[in-house]
């Protein structure tokens, strides 16, 4: 078997934001959160309900195992029983994330998705990031919008929490005193400075930064012989 690759860094850093999380609803949006959700399902976290984003909990092969109905999901929602993994047009150093315009609100320059669900998401359950292209466009030291919330705005919120954040050159976090962005691990062949490049704002960087965790042999057959084993993931990530 050959050696992981970027992609595959990917999938395990996105899965292990659902570690210790227990009974929760997992809600990742995106292809290599939802390949890391199923892995996380089927090896260190059996707990995790996973659903096919209508009515049913389902199985890691989509196999139906329950009924969610929606008012149920709104219940585990504000109720902290979620942990969902978002995407971001922009993220800034407190974890504000935008997905609604590009520019100034009044003349934007660019129309996106539009607010939807993030504020909900975020002050209501646990909402972690994942970017697959690390940039400064991405990464920004003010968003244009505020769609998700982060530290600074949060208010003591009783469910806010952002656990991680996921790209294609490393894993964040907020274990900072001020809830700023940390590097908490780089992926194999990522230098520090490849990452201060791509990224607008100053960086919380520690000593040492560890690699991101190597995906175990197991973990490996069961991403590429059965969660993805068309290798969709490197639509996301090539390298």
């Amino acid at each position: 078997m050959t050696g992981p690759t970027r992609a595959e860094y990917c999938v395990i850093a996105c899965a292990e934001a659902w570690r210790d999380d227990g009974e929760v609803l997992a809600s990742p949006m995106g292809l290599i959160p939802s390949i890391g959700a199923r892995l996380a399902r089927l090896t260190f976290a059996p707990d995790l309900l996973l659903t096919d984003g209508e009515a049913l909990l389902v199985r890691p092969d989509g196999a139906p195992e329950g009924w969610l109905p929606y008012r149920e999901h709104l219940a585990w929602v504000t109720a902290g029983r979620r942990h969902v993994m978002m995407g971001a047009s922009q993220i800034d150093r407190f974890g504000n994330q935008n997905i609604s315009c590009i520019g100034d609100w009044e003349r934007p320059t660019r129309q996106l998705l539009g607010v939807r669900g993030a504020p909900v998401n975020t002050l209501n359950n646990p909402t972690s990031y994942w970017i697959p292209r690390h940039s400064r466009r991405v990464f920004v030291e003010r968003v244009d919008m505020v769609c998700g919330v982060g530290y600074d705005r949060a208010a003591g919120a009783r469910h806010h929490r952002i656990p991680r954040v996921v790209s294609d050159l490393g894993v964040f976090d907020f274990a900072t005193p001020d809830h700023s962005m940390r590097l908490a691990s780089l992926h194999p062949g990522v230098t520090l400075g490849q990452v201060r490049e791509a990224t607008g704002f100053e960086l919380t960087v520690p000593d040492e930064v560890p690699p991101t965790r190597e995906p175990t042999g197991e973990e490996l057959r069961l991403i590429r012989e059965v969660v993805d084993p068309a290798g969709a993931r490197t639509r996301e990530v090539a390298a």
